[in-house]
């Protein structure tokens, strides 16, 4: 029988010198899933057999040395809430997750929307969110390092981020009230006419991370998109909403969260 493919998340070089960090976004790559969700879907809401996404998970957590026990995720709901995690268990009603606790892994679904992932190598503080349109118009990166500031001291100034993958202004076509939540510079007229935009969400929340205090050369940005890269990622407007979802993912390790 032939091998199933590995699983091949993104892991940002931004983090790569952060001893005990995992952080990374899932690919499509490596699960078991089958169409529309193939193949490493891990949402549990998307109609896939709940079996599979079972086995989605045990695979990445192989993956990765962790246990699937310290992940937490939530029921997210496009809006600006920040929890703050400080045990193991799944959340609902919040589009951000900040913990401190190491071993405890902080996670964040998409499938065109941004994951911001943020870590404080002084403090291990690490944070996730959910930036489609509406958390980017909510500034929700930015109140997720101001969350991360409130809780555990974090310093703006010493953090370091990342922009996962969504989909790409080139791709993200728009009408003109969600435009007007939105300045100029991260808007482009769409060929389609009729007052559609383009809408660049990576630069909005980059920009935001900046704002909050980041440097840039701290920030940094992917250079794929959900929609165009479809070996790759998961697209809601792609596939017209039957598909799977990617997961972002950041937490110190410890011993204890092993495997």
């Amino acid at each position: 029988m032939p091998q199933p493919p590995k699983i091949e998340p993104l892991h940002p070089s931004i983090f790569h010198n952060i001893p005990d960090l995992v952080a990374l976004q899932t690919t499509r790559v490596g699960g078991v899933s089958v169409a529309p969700q193939d193949s490493l879907n891990l949402a549990w809401h998307t109609g896939d057999n709940p079996e599979h996404v079972r086995e989605n998970y045990r695979r990445l957590c192989a993956n990765l040395g962790i246990s699937p026990e310290r992940i937490v995720t939530t029921g997210q709901v496009h809006g600006t809430e920040i929890a703050l995690v400080t045990a193991p268990g799944n959340l609902d009603g919040c589009d951000a997750l900040i913990t401190h606790v190491r071993g405890l892994f902080v996670g964040i679904m998409t499938a065109d929307c941004y994951p911001v992932l943020i870590h404080d190598p002084r403090t291990g503080a690490s944070g996730a969110a959910h930036a489609g349109w509406q958390g980017a118009a909510g500034r929700i990166a930015e109140k997720t390092v101001i969350a991360m500031r409130d809780a555990f001291g974090t310093r703006p100034e010493e953090c370091l981020a990342w922009v996962g993958t969504g989909i790409s202004g080139e791709r993200y076509e728009i009408g003109g009230e969600v435009a007007a939540r939105f300045g100029s510079s991260y808007l482009k007229p769409s060929s389609s006419g009729e007052g559609r935009q383009r809408l660049d969400l990576s630069a909005a929340n980059r920009d935001q991370l900046l704002e909050a205090g980041l440097p840039p050369a701290q920030v940094q940005c992917t250079e794929f998109c959900s929609y165009r890269d479809a070996d790759r990622f998961f697209s809601y407007r792609r596939d017209h909403g039957k598909t799977g979802r990617m997961l972002a993912l950041i937490g110190v390790r410890t011993s204890d969260s092993a495997l």
